[in-house]
């Protein structure tokens, strides 16, 4: 199954679908460090947590237990903490 895809609009009966591009690699990274505490930077800002999980599309993170749930195409860099 292949993740990355070019954004593309179809008209799906009265709503309009987007499919936003995902990247495998950052994906892949953040698989490999669940149960790690990182700080990721996204386009509306920074959120540090313990990485809970990992989705082709997002990213679970638990903060002073709260959970918070990142997409993928809003990540700008990640950095262990």
């Amino acid at each position: 199954m292949n993740y990355y895809q070019v954004p593309y609009h179809q008209q799906a009966g009265t709503q309009a679908v987007t499919v936003y591009p995902t990247d495998p690699c950052v994906v892949e990274t953040l698989q490999s460090i669940i149960g790690q505490c990182v700080v990721i930077e996204t386009t509306r800002g920074r959120i540090e947590g313990i990485v809970q999980g990992c989705k082709p599309d997002h990213v679970i993170l638990m903060n002073r237990n709260k959970t918070f749930f990142v997409r993928i195409c809003e990540i700008v860099w990640i950095m262990p903490d």
